[in-house]
């Protein structure tokens, strides 16, 4: 893993290798879902190492011993829909306690400007470490928009999960939010004209959801 300026890309083999599949336009939708969700999950064990542990005491079938356990906030999900939706049981799988909240954003294609239509979050957000999943951040928008709701409801540990990201979104987030860390596979060259990223992997709720 690298990190410079609260931007940490995650560039273990297996992740990187899973990625390649991920970007390809020949794999199919179920199996896009399938790499799409274990490689949340790998960027899942990246994205939770700095979770506090406190200690407990707990007796094996040989004797007693001192051992950890998680401590401090629980952590809530927050995909930003739809695409985000894709690696939520990935996480999961890893962190079952969690609790999911959920965002709808589109964006505009005129404005290219995200538009909220759905939102449901834990009653204790405020209480919680969050880590909101957006496969792709394209131009931030989106992910300015969530954090800035959440925000709003009272969330103070916020941390961005992605498959990629492009500069553009990088530096969208953080000027707006620039305490939130930034967790992605890879950071690609740049936005096209219709603000794909490039070279991306298409549109991934449409990948995900086989709606193209």
């Amino acid at each position: 893993m690298r990190s410079e300026n609260n931007v940490y890309l995650l560039d273990h083999p297996l992740i990187q290798h899973k990625l390649t599949f991920i970007r390809d336009k020949h794999t199919g939708a179920k199996e896009f879902r399938e790499l799409v969700d274990e490689v949340a999950m790998l960027l899942a064990y990246e994205v939770t190492r700095n979770l506090p542990l406190e200690d407990v005491v707990i007796e094996t079938p040989v004797a007693k011993t001192a051992s950890k356990v998680l401590s401090g906030k629980k952590l809530g999900i927050v995909p930003i829909l739809r695409a985000g939706l894709g690696m939520v049981n990935g996480l999961l799988r890893l962190v079952p306690t969690a609790k999911v909240g959920h965002i709808g954003l589109y964006r505009d294609p005129e404005t290219l400007c995200p538009v909220e239509y759905y939102a449901k979050l834990p009653p204790d957000v405020a209480e919680r470490e969050l880590i909101v999943l957006d496969p792709m951040l394209a131009t931030g928008g989106s992910a300015v928009a969530a954090i800035n709701y959440l925000k709003g409801k009272g969330a103070t540990s916020i941390k961005l999960m992605c498959l990629i990201a492009a500069p553009e979104g990088i530096a969208t987030v953080h000027a707006a939010h620039p305490e939130v860390e930034i967790y992605t596979a890879a950071i690609d060259s740049h936005l096209n004209e219709h603000a794909y990223i490039v070279p991306g992997l298409g549109d991934a709720g449409d990948r995900l959801f086989g709606t193209k």
